[in-house]
């Protein structure tokens, strides 16, 4: 069991991210009592985007450069179009999020985030949910996809939008309270 004021948790995101699929998390996370850093691949601030605008910027606590897994018990990936898109295409982006995996570890994405998942190679087999539009990449990945406001594989939490998100962050307290779990990569 993880005290989860215990806890330090990383937010993976660049510009684009979905503005609630971060603010939220980064809300009842710190409200729970974790410590919650946001890592994007550069420093200074990072901006949103709220439905159909640029939504407001947020500050990085630190760069995906100096930042290793093991300083972190959970990893948070909002989604949004742009973000994960830009993200997937970072090979140094890509290759966190499957060290994270791989560490047994928690890791939670929502919504489009799960391309992140797919680029890393760590879906298949996994169930797993997402943004409805992305489903065909999901499954063609290899992943086991469910209509779900939360669906949660070994450690592994994925969510399908917005709507979702007091779930979501429900079920991150709930994983990173249970401590790590004995997962392999697919």
């Amino acid at each position: 069991m993880t005290d989860i004021s215990q806890a330090k948790i990383a937010i993976l995101a660049t510009d684009g991210f979905e503005q609630s699929e971060l603010m939220e998390p980064l809300r009842q996370l710190r409200a729970a009592g974790a410590r919650v850093s946001v890592v994007s691949l550069k420093s200074g601030s990072i901006k949103g985007w709220d439905k159909k605008d640029w939504g407001q910027p947020v500050d990085v606590d630190q760069t995906l450069a100096e930042t290793q897994v093991d300083d972190f018990d959970a990893l948070v990936l909002p989604g949004g179009q742009i973000n994960p898109d830009i993200l997937r295409a970072d090979e140094t982006a890509v290759s966190f999020v499957r060290d994270f995996f791989n560490s047994g570890k928690v890791v939670a994405a929502i919504c489009h985030a799960p391309w992140l998942l797919i680029e890393a190679g760590v879906i298949k087999g996994r169930k797993v949910t997402s943004y409805n539009s992305i489903r065909t990449d999901v499954q063609n990945a290899g992943g086991v996809w469910e209509d779900s406001a939360v669906v949660t594989d070994q450690g592994l939490i994925t969510s399908r939008n917005p709507s979702d998100l007091d779930a979501f962050c429900a079920k991150i307290i709930e994983e990173v309270k249970e401590g790590r779990h004995n997962r392999r990569a697919a």
